[in-house]
């Protein structure tokens, strides 16, 4: 059924979307900011892009899925977009 495969994927993105965070800490919507001064979603940009050109570029690294990938960096924008909105 096309309900329950929905929310297979978007319970897989959340897994692992929560994993990360816990692995990396809050880095894509709280960064550090050490070197780059660019707000949050302009940095969820550029990890897209960044993303986007290793895979136009056929570059894989180890076991990521880069399907995943693009689908929690859109997440997290659209979460810190609604963050941004409730403030």
């Amino acid at each position: 059924m096309f309900e329950d495969k929905v929310k297979k994927v978007a319970e897989e993105i959340t897994q692992m979307l929560i994993l990360k965070n816990a692995s990396y800490g809050n880095s894509a919507l709280d960064p550090v900011r050490v070197f780059s001064k660019a707000n949050s979603i302009e940095q969820l940009y550029v990890r897209i892009d960044d993303k986007l050109s290793r895979i136009a570029r056929g570059g894989d690294f180890g076991n990521e899925d880069n399907i995943n990938d693009l689908i929690g960096y859109l997440f997290l924008v659209k979460i810190k977009k609604m963050e941004e909105k409730e403030k």
